[in-house]
């Protein structure tokens, strides 16, 4: 019998020792929401949401490619300006300051929306990488190889980096 009593009492002692290790660990606190901004940036001249948001360019109409992004006239803010434009494929594109698709800021107007504007052979100049071509122009796989990343600052001195800009290229 003593050796059920130890028995039971070792048992007894590992829940103890196991419900106080588990219970003494401080977790994190990790979220798993998305971090959206307070005021929110759209693109108003997209033709689409295909991941992100996208714009269309097309060869025939000469490659110009233009993106308007615009936050709330109730936020109370307006854009001073776009601060830094990447082209590329990840978000830390635009927050360095070394390969940068345009090297200065673009001013506001002191509005509410602000337009970026470039072309198919600014693209291809730039970043190295040719855009479709007539051959392959509007097919499925006709959006630049790269994504348009924009770090905005707002007339308060926040800065809002929105989510990429994909550029669709037609015929």
């Amino acid at each position: 019998m003593n050796i059920m009593k130890l028995y039971i009492k070792s048992i007894l002692s590992l829940g103890v020792i196991i419900t106080m290790a588990m219970t003494s660990c401080k977790k994190d606190n990790v979220s798993l929401e998305n971090n959206f901004p307070d005021v929110p940036v759209t693109v108003t001249n997209k033709i689409g949401i295909f991941t992100a948001p996208a714009v269309s360019t097309s060869l025939s109409g000469g490659g110009a490619i233009k993106v308007i992004l615009e936050i709330p006239a109730s936020s109370g803010r307006t854009i001073k300006e776009i601060t830094r434009v990447a082209a590329g494929t990840a978000y830390g594109s635009v927050q360095t300051t070394s390969g940068l698709y345009v090297t200065g800021p673009i001013a506001g107007t002191g509005t509410t929306s602000i337009t970026f504007n470039t072309t198919l052979a600014e693209y291809t100049a730039k970043t190295g990488l040719a855009a479709p071509t007539a051959a392959t122009a509007g097919t499925a796989t006709s959006f630049l190889a790269r994504n348009f990343y924009f770090m905005i600052t707002l007339d308060n001195g926040q800065v809002i980096v929105p989510t990429y800009v994909r550029v669709y290229v037609d015929k």
